[in-house]
């Protein structure tokens, strides 16, 4: 059972991560930002998730720890747009390779001391973890994007081979967090399923092949717009238990688009005006 569930739920994200638009080139940041971070490989994580976990207080606290991943993973982004201008001016892909490097520890630093505070909070008892994780991120998100930066879009297509590689490192962290849900635990679980691999795949493509002026530019939106995957977990946590995976995960995302994502693209509107 733990194997189909693993393969399973990878493969279904990896189909998800690799449909995922190419809004961000087509459309610019601000709009791009937005769809690209609708709740999308969540969706997979959490069902494999629910048919994993031994009991509903692990399920729950797995979904309970997710808004703190997508905290750290705005931090993630907000790091793509601040560090690169203080970056030698080396060669585009020498500066992409320190990018990755430094952010991806980045992530690494802050990731390890998030599991430990969301295993402090007894099972049961997480739901309060999520909530404050889920304001964090709101309020982040939304200071992130008070002032709003140039959203160009994109002049070249990113390459079928970078979106495949974007497919793959969805379909494996999902993978390793439906399996971390049976081995290690369900709060390292929440956080192993939202691991910024679409994120990073999205920032280094487009670095790539447009310079780093439109993924900076789309970082903002993405920070709020990842709010969207905290509460679709937020929903997870009391749908599933009533309706079950498959409704449960058709609903939380309706739910989360209509209460973050739309609300969100309203707000950079506005400012965009």
């Amino acid at each position: 059972m733990l194997v189909e569930n693993v393969v399973g739920s990878a493969l279904f994200a990896g189909v998800v991560a690799s449909a995922v638009t190419v809004a961000i080139e087509r459309f610019g940041g601000r709009i791009g930002g937005l769809l690209g971070t609708l709740p999308t490989t969540i969706v997979p994580a959490s069902v494999g998730l629910w048919l994993q976990t031994a009991n509903v207080d692990a399920f729950q606290a797995a979904m309970d720890s997710t808004p703190a991943g997508m905290l750290v993973n705005a931090l993630f982004l907000l790091s793509w747009r601040v560090v690169p201008p203080w970056l030698p001016q080396f060669s585009l892909k020498l500066m992409l390779c320190i990018m990755s490097i430094s952010t991806l520890g980045f992530w690494i630093l802050l990731a390890w001391p998030t599991v430990l505070l969301g295993e402090s909070f007894p099972l049961g008892e997480t739901f309060v973890f999520g909530v404050v994780s889920m304001a964090l991120l709101l309020s982040l998100g939304v200071a992130a994007t008070r002032k709003q930066l140039p959203t160009p879009k994109g002049q070249r297509a990113v390459s079928w081979i970078v979106l495949g590689c974007r497919g793959v490192f969805a379909a494996t962290a999902i993978g390793v967090a439906v399996w971390t849900a049976e081995v290690i635990g369900p709060v390292a679980a929440g956080i192993a399923a939202v691991f910024p691999a679409i994120f990073f795949t999205s920032m280094a493509s487009l670095w790539l092949a447009q310079g780093h002026a439109v993924p900076a530019g789309a970082v903002g939106p993405m920070m709020l717009g990842s709010s969207s995957v905290g509460a679709y977990a937020l929903f997870a946590h009391v749908l599933f238990p009533a309706l079950g995976p498959w409704v449960g995960a058709v609903t939380c995302w309706f739910a989360a688009v209509v209460t973050t994502t739309v609300p969100a693209w309203w707000w950079l509107e506005k400012r965009a005006v």
